[in-house]
């Protein structure tokens, strides 16, 4: 699993013009699923992002977490992390999981944050052609491969 992680201090995930997630400061996290990820993947990569501690303390360092703060999450699916453009100027997404494979991980990811959290887990929808709106705050962007662990 591949997850783009963006400090926001708004987002908004609309489909057909109504939105569909919306959240106020937190993460929009993109996350994008290959055919060999596993609910292992989903526990360590759920974790990492709960615990990352990107958000300014009182002396305005970047050490506090999403809980600290009263973050939320607004999760998005997103195939196209996968992409490979190895050859030529068309993305193959290939690695990128079928639907009967990432709708079951995308759903158990919401899942685990939202147990872990203790918070209510915002989301897009699988497949749907959506327009997210965010600000960026920082702007902070981290990007976590659960393939890439050491």
């Amino acid at each position: 699993m591949i997850a783009v992680i963006q400090r926001v201090s708004k987002a908004e995930v609309r489909i057909d013009d109504a939105v569909q997630g919306k959240i106020e400061k937190g993460f929009v996290v993109l996350l994008g699923i290959t055919h060999s990820d596993t609910t292992e993947d989903i526990d360590w990569l759920g974790k990492k992002i709960l615990a990352l501690r990107v958000f300014g303390d009182s002396e305005g360092k970047m050490n506090l977490d999403l809980k600290a703060v009263g973050g939320r999450i607004l999760l998005i699916s997103q195939f196209t992390l996968h992409a490979s453009t190895k050859k030529g100027n068309r993305p193959s997404f290939i690695e990128a999981a079928r639907p009967e494979v990432a709708i079951p991980l995308y759903e158990a990811t919401a899942a685990f944050l939202e147990r872990e959290s203790g918070e209510k887990i915002e989301t897009g929808v699988f497949g749907a052609d959506m327009k997210v709106d965010l600000v960026n705050d920082g702007p902070v962007t981290i990007i976590i491969d659960s393939k890439n662990r050491i």
